[in-house]
């Protein structure tokens, strides 16, 4: 996937940048540089067929997070969403969220 996709997001802590969360070998995952909504874009040069799995960890904050995908078949003009959930990080016991998704996205030009 590396060659044929570019990501934009709105706010990444440098240590911490968008491509840790997207390469298979790298575990560190994203971190945004400031709290608040944030938006990750991942745009396809060619329409790809995709499996998700996505996880979200936090062990330092008690939050509510707020979770929304969709794709786009023609380079953000129109969306579909594809999920869109809510959870509470409470406590340590309570500090990840992991989630797959087989969907058939075979014409996906844009991940949001």
């Amino acid at each position: 996937m590396e060659s044929t996709v570019s990501v934009e997001a709105m706010s990444e802590d440098s240590v911490f940048p968008i491509e840790s969360a997207l390469l298979y070998r790298d575990k560190r995952g994203w971190h945004a540089a400031e709290p608040g909504v944030q938006i990750i874009w991942v745009i396809f040069d060619q329409p790809q067929r995709l499996r998700l799995s996505i996880v979200f960890e936090e062990t330092e904050t008690k939050r509510t997070q707020e979770f929304t995908l969709r794709w786009s078949p023609d380079e953000g003009t129109s969306f579909h969403e594809i999920v869109c959930q809510q959870w509470n990080f409470s406590s340590l016991d309570a500090a990840r969220e992991a989630e797959q998704y087989t969907v058939d996205l075979s014409n996906a030009t844009l991940l949001d």
